[in-house]
């Protein structure tokens, strides 16, 4: 029987640019999220460690792929954010290159974790995320972030909205979550490590760069 990840064991292992630098993996979990939609507060919650990835009150700050590694081979990757609009026009084609072959073509990849503000979830950009990543088959779990921000009832409203626009695509799934009040976090946590502990033991999973 294969060993339970446990996420507070995450210690940061490097950081790439470019697609030929992605280290060896036998699994791993992406977190994406538009700037500033808390994504980087969701994975220091989720692995209870305060200072695991940065968070900044500058949205577009991370331009890098960070890892994290869990077990020997099995990682936590936070991608860049994006939408951030005073990016760069030639940054943001970087990010948007880098992003998109990386969800499509990562081997190791077991599934995606997409944060979205519940207060303005589903943005083109979003969707354009999952556009990218739904092709692969793989598995999204969306969290709908900052949700004490918003009442009871519009918790509800938002959620059954969010599942009814996503209805379509069988491979994801929706909760609502609040690092602040810490809402949703075991729930999180399990959908995590379960994609992991599940994931083939593969002896590849480094995509090669295309200079």
């Amino acid at each position: 029987m294969t060993a339970k990840p446990v996420l507070n064991r995450a210690q940061f292992h490097t950081s790439v640019a470019q697609l030929r630098d992605l280290p060896y993996s036998r699994a791993e979990v992406a977190f994406a999220g538009r700037s500033n939609a808390g994504k980087s507060s969701a994975l220091n919650l989720l692995t209870r460690k305060n200072r695991l990835a940065y968070t900044s009150k500058t949205p577009g700050r991370t331009q890098l792929i960070n890892f994290f590694e869990v077990d020997a081979g099995t990682y936590l990757v936070d991608l860049p954010g994006y939408g951030y609009a005073k990016v760069p026009p030639a940054v943001k084609a970087k990010w948007e290159g880098l992003l998109s072959r990386y969800l499509q073509e990562r081997e190791a990849l077991v599934g995606m974790v997409l944060i979205m503000d519940a207060r303005h979830p589903l943005t083109p950009l979003d969707w354009q995320m999952l556009n990218w990543f739904a092709p692969t088959g793989k598995r999204m779990h969306i969290l709908l972030s900052k949700a004490d921000k918003l009442s009871n009832s519009q918790r509800t409203l938002t959620l059954r909205r969010v599942e009814q626009e996503l209805a379509a695509l069988d491979t994801v799934t929706v909760q609502l979550f609040s690092s602040l009040s810490r809402l949703g976090v075991e729930e999180a946590a399990a959908v995590v490590e379960g994609w992991l502990v599940q994931a083939p033991r593969q002896e590849a999973g480094q995509l090669q760069a295309v200079e």
